[in-house]
């Protein structure tokens, strides 16, 4: 009870309201499938037009892998033309869409959370998009050029270097996911802090661990090639830091705040 006093009024009464709003286990049913008919029906209105422009987006796709070929990609099976501008539009709207897909999910669990979670909740939903996005900007822009410039010198001499679009996509959507989904290490190194499960000291001591895991990700994660392993495992590394630096900054105002409510 001394908790909630401490709380501002505002506070209070929201809290109130999230305890007392229990609503039965169909609505909820019904709220998540209205969820997720918005989800996919979003997906359907950005494929159609992405899949219209397929042969633009694919060739902004492909651009850093076709200015180290001698000539043409290839297509060796016999649906692939159709079927790898389909598949790459259909990821593309999920890419496209993520912000709005993640608004969802956050307007479903959001009238669960108390206003203080919702406090730290939002500003971590938003810099989880922008940090996947970097992410997919970061392997696209800086990887992809030195990758496949290294691949193009070396092929061996009377090989010609032809890749097929179907493999080519998928390595593209893969190597999009892995650093995208890298980005997101200053996300969990803060929620786990901020959960309590573990503290920023406890976590910057497992920092051997930490370079060795990222290394050893970086080399399932991406083809074998140096390169391209380092360019995931030293972002990641740098980015496990950044993670330790904002949860410090967090224990000391969350520590400030608790000698104020104190006193």
């Amino acid at each position: 009870m001394a908790e909630e006093s401490d709380k501002p009024p505002v506070e209070v009464d929201h809290d109130e309201k999230v305890d007392n709003d229990e609503q039965p286990f169909l609505s909820h049913v019904i709220e998540l499938r209205s969820r997720i008919l918005r989800s996919l029906g979003l997906i359907v209105l950005l494929f159609i037009p992405i899949y219209v422009y397929h042969a633009e987006v694919f060739e902004f796709i492909s651009k850093p892998l076709r200015d180290e070929l001698p000539g043409d990609m290839i297509a060796t099976q016999v649906a692939s033309p159709f079927l790898t501008p389909f598949k790459l539009a259909v990821y593309t709207a999920v890419f496209v869409g993520m912000p709005f897909l993640l608004h969802q999910v956050w307007g479903f669990i959001s009238p669960g959370l108390y206003l203080r979670e919702k406090r730290f909740a939002a500003p971590l939903l938003t810099s989880s998009i922008v940090l996947f996005y970097l992410g997919m900007a970061f392997s696209y822009f800086l990887v992809f050029p030195l990758v496949f410039e290294f691949f193009a010198s070396v092929t061996p001499v009377g090989v010609t270097m032809s890749t097929d679009i179907s493999y080519y996509v998928d390595f593209v959507l893969k190597m999009f996911l892995a650093f995208g989904i890298a980005f997101e290490v200053p996300i969990a190194v803060l929620l786990i802090i901020m959960t309590g499960l573990s503290s920023a000291s406890s976590i910057a001591t497992k920092r051997p661990y930490v370079i060795v895991g990222c290394f050893f990700i970086g080399m399932l994660l991406t083809p074998p090639d140096v390169i391209s392993q380092v360019l995931l495992a030293v972002p990641t590394w740098i980015l496990f830091e950044i993670g330790i630096i904002f949860g410090r900054l967090y224990e000391k105002t969350h520590r400030k705040d608790l000698i104020e409510d104190a006193t």
